[in-house]
């Protein structure tokens, strides 16, 4: 049975046979110095694969407010955090201990962790510690140098790249696996798919010849195992037990000012989705009216670019529609998703019509359509019915959907981009966000002059204790003091 909570707990049994030295007698027995990596890693995963709350439903043009002004709505957000150095300490514990009992299968999943975790901060902020950072244990190095954005993805893929060959090569049962159940296979499919999905990310460098972005894409589509159905989603799935359940259970923030924004309903509904059903409640006069949960008219959303509290008189009078109230009542709906597979084949939809593999982009893109449809008809309970097969079958001929209607280069990739946004409410963290950035598909509402922000400024504790190495990489980065949420980093140039 899986525990999110890790207890570390040991029985020493002793049989003195004369004196001994001080310095064993004084052991301290909750400061524990070897232990399996298993325990390490049912702490890791559930925290990378759980909720990633609902910042990014604000900048996407998903969520609004109107109890008070959202930073995230409204772009005007500052410092980021480094909080993800504290689970990158879990992740090098990990493979210490992966390697101290000689399994490179935990080795192989902490460099795939590494590399979730660092990709995150690096699009978080730009430059980032990454080949001096968490050595402060063993090399005493409290003040990492910054590396280079561009320096920081070659050490993921690279991480990546050897964390799929271990896994090729040692295929021993993973204990603690609460993914996919110790699955060697499956954690190479998604290694290798989130490999894709770094290459996808970095579309703006693909003339930079240190990266090969298109050949290496290529080999890894047509030579290494990638997610092939929802069976390799990497998920996790929520239980009914104390620190088990959904994230965003019983969550509080959902009672009173958070609702739907307009731009993301009436895109729903424009393309007839069902999943708008799913995502989201009726309107309180669409309820009382007695409209059908499948009636397109009884949902509305607020505009995201209104003050918030034009917004709350909308909700006040009835005409704005929540989260739907099974994110909060359900303590196991719907699995989250790391990467799903509706994921990987919008991400080879795209490398398609960029022209990076020889394969059908129209196909990846009704796959990953149907795959989405697939996953929300196993999950969504009492709403199966929505989102069967043959429902995505009928919605992928819609005049707003189908794939045969794109003709330009542009068109094909904001249909994919647009597809790809639909699957990410409370799914996937800032993936949205950050492919909006790159492409600037879907196109989200915003104020004049008030452009989407492309970076977070580095935290106040960097100022205090590493201020030399930050500074130095804020100007060669933006120039001297332009520690700023607008300013561009590497990987959007």
């Amino acid at each position: 049975m899986r525990k999110i909570v890790i207890l570390f707990s040991i029985t020493v049994l002793m049989a003195f046979t004369g004196c001994q030295d001080l310095t064993d007698l004084n052991d301290n027995p909750n400061n524990v110095s070897e232990t399996h990596p298993q325990l390490l890693l049912t702490n890791i995963a559930s925290n990378a694969f759980s909720v990633d709350g609902t910042g990014t439903l604000y900048a996407s043009r998903i969520l609004v407010q109107t109890d008070g002004e959202n930073t995230g709505q409204y772009y005007n957000w500052s410092r980021g955090s480094f909080d993800d150095y504290n689970m990158l300490g879990e992740v090098t514990k990990m493979m210490q201990e992966g390697e101290r009992i000689g399994s490179a299968e935990y080795v192989a999943l902490a460099k795939f962790f590494r590399a979730y975790y660092f990709y995150n901060l690096t699009l978080t902020f730009g430059d980032i510690p990454y080949s001096e950072a968490l050595k402060g244990e063993t090399e005493e190095n409290y003040l990492p140098l910054y590396d280079t954005q561009k320096d920081v993805f070659v050490g993921i893929l690279n991480e990546l790249s050897k964390a799929n060959d271990l896994l090729q090569a040692n295929t021993n049962i993973i204990d603690g696996d609460i993914i996919y159940g110790g699955n060697t296979v499956k954690w190479q499919k998604l290694i290798n798919s989130f490999r894709l999905k770094i290459l996808m990310t970095l579309s703006k460098k693909e003339s930079d010849t240190d990266l090969n972005i298109k050949n290496e894409f290529a080999s890894i589509y047509n030579n290494a195992p990638l997610m092939e159905s929802n069976a390799d989603n990497g998920q996790l799935v929520f239980l009914d037990e104390e620190g088990s359940r959904y994230t965003e259970f019983n969550s509080s923030g959902y009672s009173s000012g958070m609702y739907m924004a307009s731009t993301f309903i009436d895109m729903l509904k424009n393309s007839e989705d069902p999943r708008l059903f799913i995502y989201c409640g009726q309107t309180k006069n669409g309820k009382e009216a007695g409209l059908a949960i499948d009636d397109f008219s009884s949902y509305e959303g607020g505009d995201p670019l209104a003050p918030y509290a034009e917004v709350n008189d909308k909700a006040a009078a009835g005409d704005v529609s929540k989260v739907n109230d099974r994110y909060t009542t359900d303590p196991t709906t719907e699995p989250h998703n790391l990467m799903g597979y509706w994921e990987l084949e919008f991400v080879l939809a795209e490398a398609s019509v960029r022209g990076w593999i020889t394969s059908d982009a129209k196909t990846h893109y009704e796959n990953g359509v149907k795959s989405s449809f697939s996953f929300y008809n196993t999950y969504a309970k009492n709403y199966e019915s929505y989102v069967d097969a043959s429902a995505a079958d009928t919605y992928l001929m819609g005049s707003e959907v189908t794939f045969n209607n794109a003709l330009s280069t542009n068109e094909k990739l904001e249909l994919i981009l647009t597809q790809k946004y639909f699957t990410s409410f409370l799914q996937t963290g800032w993936r949205s966000y950050f492919d909006h950035l790159r492409t600037g598909f879907p196109a989200f509402a915003q104020t004049a002059g008030v452009t989407p922000p492309t970076r977070w400024i580095y935290p106040t504790s960097e100022y205090n204790n590493n201020s030399e190495h930050v500074e130095a990489a804020i100007e060669s980065q933006f120039g001297t003091g332009n520690d700023k949420i607008r300013e561009i980093p590497w990987w959007l140039k």
